[in-house]
C-alpha cells in the first residue's frame, strides 16, 4: 500500500464517518471526525494525485466546525466514495 493509498483511504473512513454522524445528529462526534479528516487532508494535498483528490483534499481542509449540516454530510458521503474508489483502484 503506497502512501496515497493510505492517505486517500484514510480520509474516505473519516468522512464517511462525519457523514453518518451528522446524519444521526452527532454533531460533537462529527466535529471530532473532522479533525481527523484535516489530519489526513493536508498532506494528501501534498501527493501527487489526480486533480480531483487534490481539490477534495483542500476542501475538506478548508472547512470549519460551523460548516457541518445534512447538505455538507451528503457531499461528504459523495466524496469519501470517490477518495475510497481512487484508493482501492489506484496502481
Amino acid at each position: 500500500m503506497t502512501d496515497l493509498q493510505l492517505l486517500a483511504g484514510s480520509l474516505s473512513n473519516d468522512l464517511f464517518r462525519v457523514a453518518s454522524l451528522t446524519q444521526r445528529g452527532s454533531m460533537k462526534a462529527a466535529l471530532r471526525f473532522l479533525k481527523e479528516a484535516k489530519r489526513w487532508s493536508s498532506p494528501l494535498q501534498q501527493q501527487a494525485a489526480a486533480e480531483y483528490i487534490v481539490k477534495i483534499a483542500k476542501d475538506v481542509s478548508d472547512k470549519t466546525p460551523n460548516d457541518i449540516s445534512l447538505s455538507e454530510a451528503e457531499k461528504y458521503l459523495m466524496c469519501g466514495v470517490l477518495l475510497q474508489n481512487y484508493a482501492l483502484h489506484l496502481k
